[in-house]
């Protein structure tokens, strides 16, 4: 059996709430409910049980399902879709990639016993419609079509009819077919707001990330704005017609606090959920009570998003299922992994090596954000830290392996193989080296088996990730070298931990990662 070493103690750790050092105690809330990215969230409720869609773009398998009893802890229920398309840019080919791209926001929806999640992807131009009458099983029927509506909203009437609401500024609204299976010709066909981020604040700017929603006969639109010289804004729009004419204001207003939608508890009150943007962690979903005046939707208390909500129990425990420690000893890996971009089946093995993860190059990369097989998970805050056993005696000389913080800015600690030696190194493509990567050798050793570590630090916005190391599994020593950990939009998500082999010379090396274990820092 394998051992953990003393990382047993720290098996279980996604801290869905935001735990806060005040003096010796740890203080526990409830928002965010998820100190992670979990952007782009579309939540309703089917029974006693919430379900949440999120964007996870280029990754695969991606858009996620989650579920929850209480609206603080989440577990997964499947992934949508496996690989989006077999091309090149997702399969790291030729120098391409689909970071920042892939599937985007999503609408999820329950309709005549089944569940329906549309989301759209620039990457093939198409919009998609998964539907299911078993969320938990896996097995989502897809619907592809031309063309690709931005952040669009299904949207069933109660006359049967089927609608996809969308756009960037312009908000418009096409028909479908009754099958969802594309665009109904001769079918509804309009714009519903010219500009709707001045419909609401009276200045120009971003809107989009629409949420339809009917309730007590009145439609309610629902999108993010971002007013030019203020931040980020939620604002709703109302009518008695589907078709309109819609009257548009302001309903969340609050560190940046925005996009998403609003839904019902078995007891009759309305809550929703809004993201926020966090920093090098990424977007972190909100919750919020909702109240009814004059036929308005008024988001969260006084105009804010409450720390803790009335009614809802603060963090409940973990989550395990969004992220997890993996021993590898399962024939399947743990539901938490994500491949950056497509996966190479014949390139990576759980049986190759009994207990194992085995990584297999096949072609010359030079930079870790084209290597293949690249196996992640989200980092998570307000700390984190990621520790794995590398077996590296497989390496062929040039391979690089280890352990990745992985965004544009990436840094990684691993085990380089040069001239039949193995080196431990440190990579960094640090924010303020202006672009330029630096390579930084900490020793040479002998031994088959390193243990790499990944720390970071996401407490009021510090992000910054730090590297350590040891050969026994006991002894560790930290490294001078940190990373200042940047969101960008060229890749446009919270910084993920990842597993990579990669070769810059001759294909056919293997590094074995013998556990992975996360942890609390």
């Amino acid at each position: 059996m394998k051992k953990f070493l003393f990382f047993e103690a720290i098996w279980v750790v996604l801290l869905v709430s935001s735990v806060l050092a005040q003096g010796p105690e740890r203080v526990q809330q409830t928002n965010p409910i998820i100190w992670a990215d979990v952007p782009d969230t579309s939540v309703l409720r089917v029974g006693d049980t919430y379900y949440m869609s999120s964007t996870t773009m280029h990754l695969s398998p991606g858009l996620p399902i989650y579920y929850s009893k209480d609206l603080v802890n989440w577990k997964l229920a499947s992934y949508v879709h496996g690989d989006l398309a077999d091309i090149d840019s997702l399969n790291l080919n030729d120098g391409k990639n689909e970071y920042g791209r892939g599937t985007w926001a999503s609408s999820l929806r329950f309709h005549d016993g089944k569940f329906y999640v549309s989301t759209f992807a620039g990457t093939t131009g198409r919009t998609y419609i998964f539907s299911t009458d078993d969320p938990f099983s896996g097995r989502w029927e897809m619907k592809s079509f031309r063309p690709m509506l931005h952040d669009s909203s299904l949207f069933f009437d109660d006359d049967g009819r089927v609608y996809m609401i969308f756009g960037s500024g312009t908000i418009r609204i096409r028909e479908l077919r009754p099958d969802c299976s594309g665009l109904l010709e001769g079918g509804l066909d309009q714009v519903l707001i010219q500009d709707v981020c001045r419909a609401a604040t009276g200045r120009g700017g971003l809107g989009e990330g629409s949420q339809m929603f009917k309730v007590n006969g009145k439609y309610y639109l629902f999108n993010i704005t971002w007013p030019r010289g203020d931040m980020r804004t939620e604002v709703v729009s109302r009518a008695d017609h589907l078709t309109g004419p819609y009257e548009t204001r302001v309903c969340m207003h609050d560190r940046g606090i925005a996009q998403g939608g609003i839904f019902d508890t078995p007891d009759g009150k309305w809550m929703a959920v809004l993201f926020r943007d966090s920093g090098a962690v990424g977007r972190m979903p909100y919750v919020m009570p909702v109240e009814w005046r004059d036929g308005w939707p008024v988001l969260g208390v006084d105009g804010k998003v409450p720390q803790l909500i009335d009614g809802m129990a603060a963090h409940a425990g973990p989550v395990p299922e969004l992220v997890a420690s993996d021993d590898f000893n399962s024939p399947t890996l743990a539901s938490a992994w994500q491949w950056n971009h497509n996966p190479v089946a014949s390139d990576w093995s759980l049986t190759g090596r009994e207990g194992f993860l085995r990584l297999t190059t096949s072609r010359v990369d030079q930079d870790v954000t084209q290597a293949r097989n690249t196996l992640t998970q989200r980092t998570f805050g307000p700390t984190c830290a990621a520790t794995v056993r590398l077996d590296c005696s497989g390496l062929h000389d040039g391979d690089y392996a280890g352990l990745v913080a992985l965004q544009k800015h990436y840094g990684f600690i691993g085990v380089k193989k040069e001239n039949g030696r193995n080196r431990l190194v440190v990579v960094l493509n640090d924010p303020r080296s202006r672009g330029q990567k630096t390579e930084s050798v900490i020793r040479e050793f002998d031994e088959s088996v390193v243990y790499l570590r990944i720390a970071c630090d996401f407490r009021a916005q510090t992000d910054v990730a730090r590297f350590s190391w040891s050969l026994d599994g006991a002894s560790w020593q930290t490294v001078p070298e940190e990373l200042k950990m940047v969101y960008t939009l060229p890749h446009f998500m919270g910084y993920r931990f990842g597993l990579f082999c990669f070769s810059t010379e001759t294909p056919g090396g293997t590094a074995d990662f013998d556990w992975f274990q996360i942890g609390v820092e």
